[in-house]
């Protein structure tokens, strides 16, 4: 299966996903907490299981590494290229009744990512992209490209709605964004940049790559850049799949955020 033809397999597997969500939204449901204490709902659970089938189905050869899985203590073997997957990205704010929640399905090779889907069950909107060839948004039956925009002097900034602090309002005002930013949950905040909507995206606290994997192919097929607290591109395939901090801009080097990492007055 060539990437194309995969990625169109990715997209129809978030949104049976997410209309599995809706359903179970709609006939109410319990919170349980894991063992690291996050929450986690029968939503959460039923959208993997019918991502991991459809996964199975597409790509049989393609280990998957699953949020609710690897919480399990299920991680299968993997090489370079798998699948990384987050059933229902936002779950904070999905608990609260916001509609700023995804469903995130990316592939990873070589420690990249190469394409992804991000879908929003509740405005039914879908953004996906390969990595090198193309970046759209799905919405209200239409299929549109999208691109990053040029930066400014005063550039636009999205920001966690959960875990903004005070090192990354430093931050922003180091980068001349000062108070002039979205706040959102979950892997949208990716996509926003990823559409030219907003310019950068800096995260000083720690995230799963599950949590970023689709988001980031979307941004980088949009023409954007997601680097590291070395400046570099962020990579995958981290011990315990977990990333330290990062920076998305629309495709130009912002400063580093590693200056900013030490000190929290929040």
């Amino acid at each position: 299966m060539d990437d194309a033809a995969l990625l169109e397999a990715l997209v129809v597997a978030a949104r049976d996903a997410g209309a599995e969500i809706l359903k179970l939204v709609a006939k109410g449901f319990e919170v349980e907490a894991k063992g690291d204490e996050s929450p986690v709902t029968i939503c959460d659970r039923a959208a993997e299981r019918l991502i991991l089938d459809a996964l199975a189905a597409a790509a049989p050869a393609i280990p998957i590494i699953a949020e609710e899985e690897v919480a399990a203590g299920r991680i299968p073997e993997h090489g370079e290229t798998y699948f990384l997957v987050d059933p229902l990205d936002g779950t904070k704010e999905f608990i609260r009744g916001g509609d700023d929640y995804t469903v995130n399905i990316g592939l990873i090779d070589g420690g990249n990512p190469r394409l992804g889907v991000v879908y929003q069950p509740a405005c039914d909107k879908l953004w996906g992209g390969i990595v090198g060839a193309e970046a759209f948004l799905e919405e209200s039956g239409k299929r549109v490209a999208i691109a990053t925009r040029p930066t400014s002097d005063r550039p636009t900034a999205v920001a966690s709605k959960s875990h903004f602090s005070q090192r990354t309002a430093d931050y922003l005002a180091a980068v001349r964004a000062g108070d002039d930013y979205v706040s959102i949950g979950s892997s949208l905040k990716f996509c926003i940049v990823a559409e030219g909507k907003a310019d950068i995206y800096p995260r000083l606290s720690p995230t799963s790559e599950w949590d970023t994997a689709a988001g980031h192919a979307v941004l980088l097929a949009a023409g954007g850049r997601v680097d590291g607290l070395d400046g570099q591109p962020l990579l995958y395939g981290k011990p315990k799949f977990l990333n330290s901090g990062f920076c998305a801009t629309g495709g130009w080097p912002a400063p580093a955020i590693a200056p900013f990492m030490s000190v929290d007055r929040a």
